[in-house]
């Protein structure tokens, strides 16, 4: 069983980039990141010359311009951002265009928006309909290990959770690409835990003055009905917590925790191993298989173990709030109150142009999950919200299914032309 497990987990690791209440941890960090090491040793190391970097792997093979930019958060992130100014057709010469920013998900990178090809990926897509198309890469993951003062290494590089995305990172990502292009608002895009990104930023008011426009791809902010076999047993057995109270702080999917997870997952009776993409993300329905070997060549990507047990938190209470420390004075400390403060779904202002987009066999996403969001936003202007029902769309779907671009991505263009 364990060997079996062990070859299938690659595999199995192909869904797990979409899931947003994620599983397992690791062990030190300081016995890890294999072929990573040589970009985690210095502080501002740039990735070593073996690894060609998003632009040339994925987009300039295709005949697409692509720029490498890094920006610095307030607390010391160095991020990586590409930027495709133009489509394949366009003239050396570059008109203003509208920025488009794509926000990936957990254990994902931008990669998520160029997995398929030109015609099937929606980075590629909006560059050829003519946006500017920005994509983000969040703190953690392979091309933005990179911090101020701080090595992968030490524990204190991974104390923060989709708070510290929110407070942090989308701010610096946002106005990097807001100065360079002109002070132009820009659209968004983002999946699973890009979605909780923007909402919890929107509804505190944050990045107003810069947005035009955003979808959301499988809207992440209520999670306590999240059918995941796999994901519910890990919130509710507190795996992430007891793993960083024996001092993991980083979770690597290909590490040997989460293969121990997974098998001990799997020996219990409601969870089915021999259908491991499915208790993940839900039965999607038009992947092209033909792109698992890309999706392994540049996935999956390490996140926080604190981020997981507050993805965790949201599971166990139906509740989307920042960070619960477990503790009076911790959170005394963090939000002077003995409850964290919660992020409150009906606060963002209704004239704000909204996309969203789930499917009925999302185990993340899950429908009524959904619903109660889309609940908190029954006072939105209905001009401004656009809500698209995908019945045989699963979770990984929406970022890679074959017929996406009819039944996803035109509709969302066709709302960007409209905002």
């Amino acid at each position: 069983m364990a060997n079996n497990l062990r070859s299938l987990l690659p595999w199995v690791l192909c869904s797990v980039f979409m899931i947003d209440a994620a599983i397992g941890v690791r062990k030190d960090s300081s016995s890890s990141h294999g072929t990573r090491d040589s970009a985690s040793l210095g502080l501002v190391q740039a990735p070593t010359s073996s690894d060609k970097g998003t632009c040339k792997s994925r987009v300039e093979i295709y005949g697409y311009e692509c720029e490498e930019h890094h920006v610095t958060t307030k607390d010391g992130y160095i991020l990586s951002i590409q930027r495709i100014p133009n489509g394949r057709s366009a003239t050396t010469q570059r008109a203003r265009k509208t920025p488009v920013l794509l926000q990936h998900g957990v254990f994902m990178d931008g990669i998520t928006w160029l997995m398929s090809s030109p015609d099937e990926s929606l980075g590629y897509i909006l560059a050829d309909k003519g946006y500017d198309v920005w994509i983000s890469n969040s703190r953690g993951t392979k091309y933005s290990l990179q911090h101020t003062r701080l090595s992968p290494r030490d524990p204190a590089y991974w104390e923060w959770s989709w708070d510290e995305l929110v407070a942090f990172d989308l701010p610096a990502t946002f106005e990097y690409v807001y100065r360079h292009t002109g002070h132009q608002k820009l659209h968004y895009v983002g999946h699973s835990q890009g979605t909780l990104m923007a909402l919890a930023s929107f509804s505190e008011h944050h990045l107003l003055h810069m947005v035009r426009s955003a979808a959301l791809l499988c809207p992440i902010a209520y999670m306590n009905e999240v059918k995941s076999p796999i994901a519910r047993n890990a919130a509710y057995a507190f795996v992430a917590e007891t793993y960083y109270w024996l001092g993991t702080y980083e979770f690597d999917p290909l590490g040997d925790a989460a293969h121990r997870l997974i098998s001990e997952i799997c020996s219990r009776p409601d969870v089915n191993c021999n259908d491991m993409v499915t208790s993940f993300t839900g039965k999607n329905c038009c992947l092209n298989t033909s792109y698992v070997p890309i999706f392994l060549e540049h996935e999956p990507q390490s996140t926080a173990t604190k981020n997981l047990i507050h993805l965790a938190q949201m599971i166990r209470r139906g509740t989307i709030t920042k960070y619960d420390y477990g503790n009076y004075d911790e959170n005394m400390k963090h939000y002077g109150q003995v409850v964290p403060p919660a992020y409150n779904m009906s606060s963002i202002p209704s004239d704000l142009p909204l996309f969203l987009s789930y499917g009925g066999r999302d185990y993340l996403s899950v429908v009524a999950d959904v619903k109660h969001l889309l609940q908190g936003l029954k006072l939105h202007d209905k001009t401004k919200l656009t809500v698209k029902y995908r019945p045989h769309y699963a979770h990984a779907d929406f970022v890679m299914a074959v017929n996406a671009y009819r039944l996803v991505y035109r509709p969302l263009i066709a709302f960007f032309k409209r905002h």
